[in-house]
């Protein structure tokens, strides 16, 4: 592929750019500016915006309500959004779910859930993993058992992101035992406010509560909330998945977090003068710049298609590592107010006096970024899928 923007894209560029400059939500900027967290209603606010121009369903066909972009364009308007500094879209339903409902979904399913995605009128979560699998999702164990019309749902979910705030919940269940254990796993859409399902909050160590375990008692949901067919959920999974990883990546956000971080080092003194004229400080930081731009040519491949399912395992494990090697620097910076936090969850720790007032917020990003190498797959499972494909190649 060409790897570089023509007339098109960077007019295109300029289109977005703008859009945050004179139409997106000004205070949610200012939230996310300050390193406040933001509400459900911001969230919404913010994707609505989006879908005001018609792009909130990014990577979806004009026919099903998406801007119909081209990769490049996609990446574009992912590197404006962070550089103008708003939030990242909740991805569950419009990046997962959203494609897989387009690839496999019924016409009814499309037209009963992808425009209230578009709209928010419904936010979803994901319910993959479960607190006996590990890493290892094919050994779920949650059971979706036939009831004349309907499926009973029992079983446990864990690690739910923003669960308290779904409508909605996709979940990979068993409807079956097969020797193969993947080819007994179905998919299967559930109503939130439906009878018998129990939220309860994990919080996390820099005091957010974005986690929960959801319990499933005895909950009934329609077979018609199945996409596809039984016994096809781990197809469609994977097709989730490759999505899943690539949402990660976040180059525009980690380019303008090195280029501060660049500003923030040049006005920092250490006992050995400026902490940039430190060679050692100065390598790393370079080294960092050039993971960044090897990541971005990479992304660009593979939102262009010609990554095979390995390499997109490796980017995942390369951008998540990019990820902390970002944060390590900027609590290098910040020494010992490292352990100044933002007050989070009911004021989980006060901040240090004379603080300055970037520290709480990295430390924040510091403690959350432990969770990139685990979440969406392992970097341990990520390397048994790129050991797999090369054994096979």
């Amino acid at each position: 592929m060409e790897l570089t923007f023509g007339r098109d894209e960077e007019i295109f560029r300029l289109q977005v750019r703008e859009f945050f400059l004179s139409e997106y939500p000004r205070d949610i900027l200012d939230k996310m500016r300050a390193g406040a967290r933001l509400s459900r209603a911001d969230h919404v606010r913010s994707q609505r915006a989006l879908q005001a121009r018609c792009w909130f369903g990014v990577t979806w066909p004009r026919e099903f309500g998406g801007p119909g972009w081209t990769p490049v364009q996609r990446y574009v308007f992912d590197e404006e959004l962070e550089r103008a500094g708003a939030p990242n879209i909740i991805p569950m339903a419009v990046l997962y779910l959203g494609p897989v409902i387009v690839q496999f979904g019924t016409p009814q399913q499309r037209q009963r859930w992808l425009p209230d995605i578009l709209e928010s009128r419904a936010l979803w979560a994901q319910g993959y993993s479960e607190p006996d699998s590990g890493s290892d999702l094919a050994s779920l164990a949650m059971r979706a058992e036939r009831d004349g019309g309907d499926y009973i749902l029992n079983g446990c979910k864990i690690w739910t992101t923003l669960a308290h705030w779904a409508d909605w919940i996709f979940c990979l269940v068993r409807t079956s035992t097969e020797a193969r254990r993947q080819d007994g796993i179905s998919f299967v859409c559930v109503d939130m406010h439906t009878p018998g399902i129990t939220i309860e909050p994990l919080i996390t160590m820099n005091g957010a509560w974005e986690l929960n375990r959801v319990r499933f008692d005895d909950v009934r949901v329609p077979i018609d909330n199945r996409v596809g067919a039984e016994g096809e959920g781990w197809h469609q999974a994977n097709v989730l998945l490759v999505n899943e990883r690539l949402s990660y990546a976040h180059v525009g956000r980690k380019k303008v977090d090195v280029q501060r971080l660049r500003a923030l080092a040049a006005r920092l003194d250490t006992e050995r003068g400026r902490l940039l004229e430190d060679p050692l400080f100065a390598a790393r930081l370079s080294a960092l710049e050039v993971e960044v731009a090897v990541l971005e040519i990479f992304v660009l491949r593979a939102l262009a298609g010609e990554l095979r399912r390995s390499l997109v395992s490796a980017l995942k494990v390369r951008c998540t590592q990019c990820a902390q090697h970002v944060t390590e620097m900027y609590a290098e910076l910040a020494g010992r107010h490292i352990a100044a936090y933002p007050e989070r969850h009911e004021g989980f720790l006060p901040t240090l006096p004379a603080t300055p007032g970037w520290a709480p917020f990295w430390s924040d990003a510091y403690l959350f970024e432990r969770s990139q190498t685990l979440y969406g797959g392992t970097t341990e499972i990520q390397k048994n899928i790129i050991w797999r494909d090369l054994m096979r190649a």
